[in-house]
């Protein structure tokens, strides 16, 4: 096959490239730049999936980690302090421990594939929101130092925040942190000074339809990563659902170049992201359900609520599961 083409400078883009090239295929990367995230928390599964994809096993092991999250959710609840486990760096330190090499070339020839993740996409994506939040993210420095991670619902929002032993960082959405601070039982007890925040970003959830097909030039194309499907940052592992995605693109590409039929890989494709955001919807539903009783929460929930009903509907129209993942080979289901 010719060389596969992946678009995009994200934890996505980077697992997608080095699966091709463990494969033996021919990839080259569109790099671009973006703001990045000052903190990311990673989770033990995507800490997993990143040590079995890239073979180091130690390649966390030095970051700061988190052991407890206190949770408030709800105007009448009680706080609960529960077991938690994951470490925190920047996206840009995350990024450059996981950056491929020799994948810079320019595309002489037209490419087999176009792996999207990152815009723009081909034509004949349109991206379906379901909310309006955004979030903010501001430094912060704590009262104390010992590491740790606060969650606490307020009448119009809600705040995460990620302490790394004296300092870290505020992660706010609905109305202003400082006035959500004003009301808060939690999280405001842990701030000795709120620092100014950066730019906003989207913290509602999105997909793209369709999610693959054929580009004018006969490529065959996929979308993958945040391009694919984006999450709510409070209620979603993002940066492990990318990891999938890249893992199940990369294995689309090989079973198809392997003679598999494209219109049915590409519909295990489909339906499997579709089923992931499905959940993600519903998951957060139940957040945004019991958080508060503001119109900005009823709002929100509606959306989350619209966007169940349109994953039903497309679901109906799209295959069963035909295939399954076998370590990183997708395999028919017999």
């Amino acid at each position: 096959m010719n060389r596969v083409l992946v678009r995009g400078d994200g934890v996505a883009a980077y697992c997608c490239v080095h699966l091709l090239q463990q494969a033996g295929i021919p990839v080259s990367m569109e790099r671009l730049n973006r703001p990045r995230l000052p903190a990311i928390m990673l989770t033990e599964a995507a800490l997993a999936l990143l040590e079995d994809i890239f073979g180091q096993r130690e390649l966390f092991r030095n970051l700061p980690r988190i052991s407890t999250r206190t949770v408030l959710w709800g105007p009448t609840a009680a706080p609960v302090t529960l077991p938690h486990s994951a470490v925190v760096t920047s996206e840009e330190t995350l990024l450059a421990s996981l950056r491929p090499g020799a994948a810079d070339e320019e595309c002489d020839t037209q490419p087999s594939w176009r792996v999207f993740a990152s815009g723009p996409l081909p034509p004949e994506c349109t991206e379906q929101r379901f909310g309006l939040r955004r979030a903010r993210a501001a430094p912060v420095d704590l009262r104390s130092g010992d590491p740790g991670c606060w969650t606490e619902s307020t009448d119009d929002g809600w705040l995460f925040l990620i302490g790394l032993g004296g300092t870290g960082w505020l992660l706010s959405s609905g109305a202003a942190a400082q006035a959500q601070l004003e009301r808060s039982r939690v999280v405001a007890k842990q701030i000795q000074r709120l620092g100014e925040p950066g730019g906003e970003f989207l913290a509602h959830p999105r997909i793209v339809s369709p999610l693959a097909g054929k580009g004018a030039g006969g490529e065959l194309w996929l979308a993958c990563g945040t391009a694919a499907l984006a999450f709510d940052p409070l209620c979603g592992d993002g940066t492990a659902h990318a990891v999938r995605e890249a893992v199940l693109a990369v294995a689309v590409i090989r079973a198809i170049a392997g003679g598999a039929p494209a219109s049915d890989v590409l519909g295990h494709y489909e339906s499997r992201l579709l089923a992931g955001f499905h959940r993600h919807l519903a998951y957060c539903a139940n957040y945004y359900r019991t958080g508060g009783r503001s119109p900005w929460w009823s709002g929100e929930l509606d959306a989350l609520e619209r966007g169940i009903d349109w994953c039903a509907g497309q679901s109906r129209h799209l295959p069963a599961f035909r295939y399954r993942l076998n370590g990183f080979a997708l395999e028919a289901v017999a």
